[in-house]
Parts: C-alpha cells; sequence; structure tokens
C-alpha cells in the first residue's frame, strides 16, 4: 500500500527551486503548462517550419551561387594572363581563312560565337605559339566541326591541311564517330581519347589545349583525354598512317592561327580564352 505523503513534505517541495529549461519560439510562446500532447504538437510544428524555410526559393538561393556571366575573365585569370578571343558581342579578332573579311554564316547569338549556314573557316588574327586556349562548345545532333592550332595561310584551301585539331562532334549520332581517332577530344585522325568526357548533345563542353614546347595536351570536361609530342617519332607515324599522310607540310608550324572549322552543321562557342605560355 503506497503511503500518503505528510503535509510538511508537499511543502518542502513546494520550497524547492526548480529551473525549467526554457523552450525556443517560433513565431509564438509555448505554455509551460502544456499537455505533452500540445507538446508533441508543437515540436511538430518547429519541423515543418524549419522544412519550409529550407525549401524556399531565398534559402535554395542562398545554397547555389549565381552562375557565372559568359565571356568574362576573373581578377584571378587576368592576373595569369588570361585574355578573351571572343568578347561575347562581336566577331572582333576573327576572320576567314585566307580572307580579310568574315561570311555572314558566322555570327553572335546569345553570348555564343554559332555558326548558321555557309561561313567558312575562320582563324584568330593572331598567332600563338606555346599557349593554353579555354573554350566551351555544344554541336547540333549529329553534328561535327572542331578546334584548330598551329594553323598557316598557304597553297592549302582547307585549315585542316596544316595545323591539328581537337574534334567536336556528337558521339552519339555522328557515323564520324565509327573511328576512335575521330571521336570527340580526339587529336583528329592521329590519337583517340584516352576516356569518353563528351556530355550528351546540347549541353556544352569545356575543352582546354595546352601547347608548350611541342607538348599537346587535350583536355575535356575536367579530363586528360589525348597528349603527345609534335614532331616525336609517334607523331610522325601516327602521321603518315592518317589522311594527312600526303600533305608534307601537316603540322610542322611551331606557330600558328587558332581556328573554328565550318563542317556544315551548326555549332555555338562561347568562353574562347586564351593565355600565353
Amino acid at each position: 500500500m503506497r503511503r500518503r505523503n505528510s503535509f510538511s513534505q508537499v511543502k518542502a517541495r513546494q520550497k524547492t527551486d526548480w529551473t525549467e529549461p526554457r523552450l525556443p519560439t517560433c513565431a509564438f510562446q509555448y505554455n509551460i503548462s502544456t499537455s505533452e500532447e500540445q507538446w508533441m504538437k508543437f515540436r511538430y510544428g518547429i519541423t515543418l517550419c524549419a522544412i519550409a524555410l529550407s525549401l524556399s526559393p531565398a534559402a535554395a538561393g542562398a545554397r547555389s551561387p549565381a552562375r557565372p556571366q559568359p565571356n568574362l575573365l576573373t581578377a584571378a585569370e587576368l592576373a595569369k594572363g588570361w585574355r578573351l578571343l571572343f568578347d561575347g558581342s562581336t566577331l572582333q579578332g576573327w576572320r576567314n581563312y585566307r580572307s580579310k573579311a568574315i561570311l555572314p554564316g558566322w555570327r553572335v547569338e546569345g553570348n555564343c560565337l554559332t555558326l548558321d549556314g555557309y561561313g567558312g573557316d575562320i582563324i584568330t588574327n593572331e598567332t600563338f605559339e606555346n599557349f593554353e586556349l579555354s573554350y566551351e562548345w555544344r554541336i547540333s545532333p549529329g553534328g561535327n566541326s572542331g578546334v584548330f592550332y598551329n594553323v598557316v595561310e598557304g597553297s592549302n584551301p582547307k585549315i585542316w591541311q596544316t595545323g591539328p585539331e581537337m574534334q567536336v562532334l556528337d558521339n552519339d549520332l555522328s557515323p564520324d564517330a565509327r573511328n576512335p581517332t575521330h571521336q570527340a577530344g580526339a587529336a583528329y585522325d592521329l590519337f583517340a581519347p584516352r576516356v569518353r568526357a563528351v556530355l550528351p548533345v546540347g549541353r556544352f563542353n569545356k575543352a582546354r589545349i595546352i601547347v608548350n614546347r611541342g607538348h599537346v595536351q587535350h583536355w575535356l570536361n575536367g579530363k586528360l583525354v589525348v597528349e603527345y609530342d609534335l614532331w616525336s617519332p609517334a607523331w610522325r607515324a601516327a602521321v603518315a598512317a592518317s589522311k594527312f599522310a600526303d600533305l608534307p607540310g601537316y603540322g610542322l608550324a611551331r606557330s600558328g592561327h587558332i581556328a573554328l572549322q565550318d563542317h556544315g552543321d551548326r555549332v555555338w562557342f562561347r568562353n574562347i580564352k586564351v593565355r600565353r605560355l
């Protein structure tokens, strides 16, 4: 049988200094005398409040940094010597191969340098020897294009007959992808990509070409896909086994223009920038 507390024991308890924890608030106050059921409802409300705030557009914007504007250089890039080859609004600095003009097939659209119709191959006004080139490209379904370097103007009517190319291609739909040395990122018809790094058609791919004292690297979406040495025995063997075998001056220039190819397919370029090494 349970013994009842005496009156003096009850009075002693009432004099005890109990310290209740202070409870958090969320736009309302909680009464300490609330029943356990109401306390559970309060905690549930706090949880819903936190979830709603975390899913709000403002919270999402705070978590996701703003996407940088295309065709702009950061202070850090400027300090390292980077400069734009395409300003995002004009075709300044470019011209057709073996010409002083540029055909209307090349135009600016949505911050991109794009080919829409016949434009011919275009080259930079400047020439480069040791450099790092960075750019982004997007190709149309089944499309084909390319970025060339060490291009020299002479008797050859096409840029592909003069300098090496980093291939731009829709690997999934273009029949040219059946040849590994013709796939996106390849040193065209010479060296196949080590890994498949191209993104699905419709998305922009980020590419880099580094040429430094004859040592060449092709990077695609953060992966090193091709590496070789110009004029080395391995390079000469690759040329001899390629479509360039009958072009005696192919790839021998120590410097040259950077070029974009008109292969007849719609293609977009942006964030084209270069730094000399």
